[in-house]
C-alpha cells in the first residue's frame, strides 16, 4: 500500500519505487475513515517477495473507485494499459500533451495520478499540488512554468470565480486544458475560453476500468449528453437493452482496458466482460454527427410512469440552475408511478435567494418531458463525495431509504 496521508510528492516516489521494484502499488485516500482503511486492505492480498521484474502486463497500480456496498472498489491496471493511454494522449492532443503539466490533485484520484505520470513518461515533467487552491493553480499556469492542465470541472469553477474576483487578466501561456472527472458545466465554457485564450478546451470521457474512449473539443452548444469521437485505438458498440429511446449499452475495445477487480466480488456495480469487450454499465447512443452521446448509467436508471429515466440528464438541468451547486436524483417507490422522481440538491452559497420547488420545476418543465421533473426537492446540508470528488449518489440513495439514519439524512431538508 502506498500511503497518502504522508503528502503527495513522497507518495509519488513511493509509488515509482514499488512500480520499478515489480511490485503493484495500492493507492490509499487520506480521508478513508480507520474503519474503511482496515477492511481495504483486508480485500487486497500481499505480494511474494521474490517477484520477478515488470512486464508490460504485469500489475503495477491498484486503484479504487465508489463501490455499491460502500466500500471503495480496487481496480488493477497493467503497464501497457497506461503506456497506450499516454500514447492516445499525445496522438489524439499532439504535442502540447508533452509539454509540462499541473495536476493539481491528490494521487488517490486515478485522473491526477494519470496526468503526474504522463508528464513524468513523456520527460516534461509535472507541477504537484498537496491540496487544490485556485488561487496557487492559476499563479503556476502564469508563471509560464506549466502550458498543459488536467483538472475536474469543480476545479475549473473556482478557477474561474477567483480569477473573476480579483479581475485577473487571461493567461496566454495555457495551451491546453484537459477535462474530465465529471461533466463540464458547457454554458460556462466562454469564461474558461477567455481565462485562457490560447488554449484548447478539451473534454474527454472515460472510466477507471477502460481509460479513454471518447474525446471533443469543448463547445457549449453540444448538447450535455455529447461526449465526442472514440479516440483512435478504440472500438465502440451500442448493445440494444429495450430501451424505447433507442439508448443501449456502451461496450469498449480497446488496448487501454483494466485486468480486473481487487475484493469487492459482490459489488453491484462490476464491468462486464464478454471477450475482448467490455462495459462498466454506461448507456448510450450515437448522434447524427457520428458522436458518442452518453445518457446515464444503467445501474442508476429509473422507471417512472412505464418510461425509462436517467438521472443523470436530469441532474444536468438542475445543475445548470443558477441556485443550484450539485444534484443527485433519485427513484424512490411509488405505488402508481412506480419509481417517484426526487431530487436532492446542494444550493450555491453565493445564490442571491433560496430557489422554491414551484421554480426548480418550472425551470425543469421548460427543458425536459414533463416525467422527468422531480416530483419533491430536498436540500442537503451536508454533500456527500466519493474518494475521487463525484457526488456520491449511494450515500444519498441509503440517506432517502426508510428508516435511513445516516450522517447525509439528518442534512436533509424539505424544499417547499
Amino acid at each position: 500500500f502506498v500511503d497518502a496521508e504522508q503528502g503527495t510528492l513522497d507518495a509519488l516516489v513511493e509509488f515509482l519505487g514499488v512500480v520499478a521494484s515489480g511490485r503493484c502499488a495500492a493507492v490509499s485516500d487520506p480521508d478513508w475513515p480507520p474503519a474503511v482503511r482496515e477492511a481495504v486492505r483486508a480485500g487486497v492480498s500481499a505480494e511474494p517477495a521474490d517477484l520477478p521484474g515488470p512486464t508490460p502486463t504485469t500489475p503495477f497500480y491498484i486503484g479504487f473507485t465508489s463501490g455499491s456496498t460502500g466500500l471503495p472498489k480496487g481496480f488493477r491496471r497493467h503497464h501497457r494499459s497506461w503506456t497506450e493511454s499516454f500514447r492516445a494522449c499525445l496522438d489524439a492532443f499532439g504535442p502540447d500533451a508533452a509539454t509540462p503539466l499541473l495536476a493539481p490533485g491528490r494521487m488517490a484520484h486515478s485522473l491526477f495520478l494519470f496526468g503526474m505520470l504522463l508528464g513524468l513518461w513523456t520527460g516534461a515533467g509535472v507541477v504537484l499540488q498537496e491540496r487544490f487552491s485556485a488561487g496557487r493553480a492559476l499563479d503556476t499556469l502564469r508563471q509560464g512554468r506549466t502550458p498543459s492542465l488536467v483538472a475536474v470541472p469543480s476545479q475549473l469553477l473556482m478557477m474561474l470565480e477567483w480569477a473573476a474576483r480579483r479581475a485577473q487578466p487571461p493567461i496566454d501561456g495555457v495551451r491546453l486544458v484537459l477535462i474530465s472527472g465529471a461533466r463540464w458545466m458547457r454554458q460556462r465554457t466562454a469564461e474558461l475560453q477567455a481565462l485562457f485564450p490560447r488554449a484548447r478546451l478539451i473534454e474527454f470521457y472515460g472510466a477507471s476500468e477502460t481509460s479513454f474512449i471518447a474525446w471533443m473539443p469543448a463547445d457549449a452548444d453540444a448538447p450535455p449528453s455529447t461526449v465526442g469521437r472514440p479516440f483512435a485505438q478504440v472500438d465502440i458498440e451500442i448493445r440494444p437493452v429495450g430501451d424505447p429511446a433507442g439508448a443501449g449499452l456502451i461496450f469498449v475495445r480497446s488496448p487501454m482496458l483494466f485486468m480486473d477487480y481487487v475484493g469487492q466480488a459482490d459489488d453491484a456495480t462490476q464491468a462486464w466482460r464478454e471477450g475482448d469487450w467490455l462495459s462498466v454499465g454506461d448507456m448510450g447512443h450515437w448522434d447524427d454527427a457520428g458522436r458518442l452521446c452518453l445518457v446515464g448509467r444503467h445501474q442508476r436508471m429509473v422507471v417512472t410512469q412505464g418510461k425509462n429515466l436517467f438521472p443523470e440528464e436530469v441532474e444536468s438541468v438542475l445543475a445548470a440552475h443558477p441556485a443550484v451547486a450539485a444534484a443527485s436524483v433519485q427513484g424512490l417507490f411509488d405505488p402508481v408511478r412506480g419509481q417517484q422522481v426526487v431530487a436532492v440538491l446542494a444550493l450555491a452559497p453565493d445564490a442571491p435567494a433560496r430557489p422554491s420547488a414551484q421554480a426548480l420545476s418550472a425551470w425543469c418543465r421548460a427543458r425536459l418531458e414533463a416525467y422527468k421533473v422531480p416530483r419533491r426537492y430536498l436540500v442537503c446540508t451536508s454533500w456527500p463525495w466519493t474518494a475521487s470528488g463525484k457526488t456520491d449518489h449511494a450515500a444519498l440513495a441509503r440517506a432517502l431509504a426508510p428508516n435511513g439514519n445516516t450522517a447525509s439524512a439528518r442534512c436533509l431538508q424539505s424544499l417547499s
